[in-house]
């Protein structure tokens, strides 16, 4: 399988924004504003590009959006279904006022089971905490040294033991320690690394405290007498040893993640 092109979530967008909680686990997608063909595209872009990152849920928040017609509910119930089907699974939950339309319309398909809407994101976040699972999930805050690409290596590697991942040991353990230096060099804060199962993928994530999203750049030229120190190398590693990465802003900084399966003998994606 192909890696897919980085998702880099602007939190600067007018109508539409996407958060993730501490491990990403959980993504939020906020929509404001009128509804229209528009922004319906770009909603439902959105979750497939969160279906990527393998998450344990996404909340969609639709409060703040007028006019959302409840003749949408067909997209809700098959953009659910994908959600449903995905593997692992992930849960979708809409958060909208009970009497709109939508909501009706809903209820009235008898959709709570695969599409459960709520009145606010604090309420969707509560059910949903309920019903996660925290086992197969490892974290560890490291300070932004020369040390902390090596010490989160160890942690992937110790991670795909315990999880019986063998082969997913050396791509998880590249990925990860270019995510953290990465963080080490351009972010210079304090980070919590998450490393957890989905099913059959691993999924990186390194939050910290900048909010500049990375962005690939051109391969420098190695200078005479430093062959070690080569830029722009870094992202590329990521993008050929995982199926998906990206970056999502967070409250006080941002989470940039990869979800990595098994290529099962398949080269490498440059």
């Amino acid at each position: 399988m192909e890696a897919h092109p980085p998702y880099l979530f602007d939190p600067a967008s007018a109508q539409l924004t996407v958060t993730a909680d501490g491990d990403g686990a959980v993504l939020d997608i906020v929509v404001r504003g009128a509804w229209d063909d528009e922004v319906g595209g770009a909603t439902r872009q959105a979750i497939r590009n969160c279906l990527a990152e393998s998450p344990a849920a996404i909340v969609i928040d639709l409060t703040g959006t007028e006019g959302v017609p409840p003749e949408t509910a067909g997209m809700w119930l098959a953009v659910a279904s994908a959600a449903a089907a995905a593997d692992p699974p992930a849960r979708l939950a809409l958060c909208l006022p009970a009497d709109c339309g939508l909501a009706v319309r809903l209820r009235h398909a008898g959709a709570d089971s695969l599409l459960p809407t709520f009145a606010s994101g604090e309420a969707a976040h509560d059910t949903l905490a309920d019903r996660r699972s925290l086992t197969d999930v490892v974290r560890l805050r490291l300070p932004p040294t020369a040390v902390a690409p090596s010490v989160a290596r160890n942690l992937v590697g110790g991670a795909c033991q315990a999880w019986d991942l063998a082969d997913l040991l050396h791509p998880g353990r590249a990925v990860m320690s270019e995510l953290v230096t990465n963080a080490v060099e351009h972010a210079r804060t304090d980070m919590e690394v998450t490393i957890s199962r989905r099913g059959p993928a691993l999924h990186l994530a390194v939050r910290d405290r900048s909010p500049a999203l990375p962005r690939m750049i051109n391969l420098a030229t190695v200078k005479p007498g430093e062959p070690l120190n080569e830029r722009g190398k870094g992202l590329r590693v990521v993008h050929a040893d995982s199926i998906a990465w990206g970056a999502i802003p967070t409250t006080g900084g941002k989470m940039v993640w990869a979800t990595i399966r098994s290529r099962g003998g398949r080269p490498r994606q440059w």
